[in-house]
């Protein structure tokens, strides 16, 4: 956890701008009328960021290799996100993703290639000097502070005036639903509460880019799938850039409107969520990314037709019974049921396949009972899917 002196290091540069146009927050208001002198602030545009070249991104990496001794972390990426995005790197531990995340911040400095925000050159500027805020997993509140206190805090640092100050922090406090908490101190809240606290303190310094850093790793399922919502609301309302590192592909899949998915310091595949889930572009891609099931070798042959590696999706596969038949375009494979999960909405079946290897099936509990699933272990059975649902894997 830091401390009191490491926080300014934490606060983006909360470069000033034309305030008229915009709320607490630096969201750009629609003006009634056009005020002699001044000019009309489009919807959607922060008088703070200068205008950005059709096509620049809000963060690019260029190139970007970082190593820690002999271990190399980041090894060679390539990124840009796009100005109001929310962007998400996806990956396992040890991919890559969090150093990306510091690289973006300042808190490490890249071996080799350029940080760019804006289409400006940030590779060597400390992160006070950077127009980003981080959103830590486990809050970085100080515990001596009182809420509003705590969201306040970078603003004093900045030396921002008493009363715009005091403004700033109530409409933070608003947008993540904690009016009335400002006495409070940190102890005193849940923890979808502080992680409210923590999101308030980063935007309160109009930020052009949020860094996420697993923000919701430490809630139980139900407040994070919560807090998911909040989130994707929050910025949708705010418009500026969100960059949310995660291992949950859940999380990636629900919030996103692109995915990185990071392998062993690199990037394997950029994609909209659906994009990325029906059209995986490596067989890492579709093991990582939800569950997946990989047809190769004789197997890929007897049931395809064709060489090559093949993945298909649990939910596209039906259960029938084993004298069933294909229709036009379809896949069959017959097997046995060697293992059976009741998940309460959906039951998920392990079918060993005769002409070898194994195929994961989930179905809906539509009309069936828990007692009744679990009585398919070790029936025979055909599993039959539309053909279209086949992807070639690159190799």
């Amino acid at each position: 956890m830091t401390g009191p002196g490491e926080a300014p290091s934490q606060l983006g540069s909360g470069h000033g701008g034309n305030a008229r146009a915009l709320d607490t927050l630096g969201r750009a208001r629609q003006p009634d009328a056009q005020q002699p002198g001044v000019d009309a602030q489009q919807p959607g545009v922060d008088a703070r960021v200068p205008a950005a070249s059709p096509g620049q991104a809000a963060v690019r990496l260029a190139g970007v290799v970082k190593r820690f001794g002999d271990v190399e972390a980041v090894a060679g990426v390539d990124l840009d996100v796009r100005a109001g995005e929310f962007f998400s790197l996806l990956g396992p531990s040890g991919s890559g993703k969090t150093t990306c995340l510091r690289l973006i911040a300042g808190f490490e400095t890249p071996t080799a290639g350029r940080v760019l925000l804006h289409g400006e050159d940030v590779t060597d500027r400390p992160p006070y000097e950077r127009d980003v805020n981080t959103v830590f997993q486990d809050y970085a509140l100080f515990p001596h502070m009182s809420v509003a206190g705590n969201v306040a805090y970078g603003l004093l640092v900045k030396k921002v005036a008493r009363a715009e100050r005091t403004a700033r922090v109530a409409d933070a406090l608003r947008l993540v639903r904690l009016e009335g908490f400002g006495d409070r101190r940190p102890s005193q809240l849940s923890g979808g509460q502080r992680q409210r606290v923590a999101l308030a303190r980063a935007l309160v310094n109009r930020p052009s880019v949020l860094l996420l850093d697993e923000p919701l790793g430490a809630l139980d399922r139900k407040l994070r799938e919560e807090m998911q919502r909040e989130l994707k609301a929050i910025q949708h309302e705010v418009g500026i850039t969100f960059v949310f590192v995660t291992h949950d592909q859940d999380e990636a899949l629900t919030m996103s409107d692109r995915i990185a998915v990071f392998s062993q310091g690199r990037i394997e595949q950029i994609a909209t969520p659906a994009d990325l889930y029906e059209r995986p572009g490596s067989a890492f891609v579709a093991g990582f990314v939800g569950t997946s099931n990989l047809l190769g070798g004789e197997a890929a042959r007897a049931i395809t037709g064709q060489d090559g590696t093949f993945t298909v999706r649990p939910e596209k596969i039906r259960i029938t019974e084993p004298d069933g038949t294909a229709g036009t375009g379809e896949c069959s494979a017959t097997g046995v049921v060697v293992d059976v999960a009741y998940l309460g909405s959906q039951t998920r079946f392990v079918v060993r396949l005769d002409v070898g290897g194994e195929l994961v099936v989930t179905q809906q509990n539509l009309a069936t009972s828990s007692m009744e699933v679990l009585a398919a272990k070790g029936r025979p059975v055909r599993l039959v899917w539309d053909r279209q649902h086949n992807l070639l894997l690159s190799e």
